[in-house]
């Protein structure tokens, strides 16, 4: 039985500039790195792995792989984006203090269910801040909803 998220990992450019975004930014402490010289294959390799902890004890984890090719590029939100939960207060908070370090913010966006705010982070990935609005739980629906969604979407682009 699948318990949770452990984490989530993503390549960086830079583990230093990550780290300051990740813990000094958004707050998020780091909690553990290591480098790994050997991979499980026993080919040599050069990586950092670095950890960030939030409140619910889940992580975001990077790979710094200096002299490995990777294509670093600004993702759409629909592409790739990392949405973390705070509250309201956060939310607002968050949204003044990113205009106010010059980030990229965007928001605050209106989901019926949620609200957003969207920075990017050193590595052009989308990192959303999400507070669930006070009927979050009635909005989102039940499987059954969903499946019909789903289904009719599915349904939608066969026909």
């Amino acid at each position: 039985m699948i318990k949770g998220l452990h984490h989530n990992a993503y390549r960086c450019r830079n583990s230093e500039e990550t780290r300051c975004f990740y813990e000094d930014f958004l707050g998020l402490p780091l909690a553990n790195a290591f480098e790994i010289r050997q991979t499980k294959t026993e080919r040599e390799t050069r990586a950092l792995h670095s950890f960030y902890r939030m409140a619910d004890g889940s992580f975001l984890a990077f790979f710094e792989v200096p002299d490995s090719p990777f294509e670093f590029k600004a993702q759409h939100d629909f592409d790739l984006h990392i949405a973390l939960e705070v509250d309201s207060d956060t939310l607002h908070s968050m949204f003044e203090k990113g205009k106010a370090a010059g980030i990229e913010t965007r928001g605050i966006s209106d989901h019926q269910f949620i609200n957003s705010i969207y920075f990017r982070d050193p590595n052009g990935y989308v990192i959303e801040l999400t507070a669930k609005k006070y009927d979050h739980d009635n909005v989102v629906g039940t499987q059954g909803e969903a499946r019909e969604a789903l289904n009719h979407w599915t349904a939608s682009l066969t026909s």
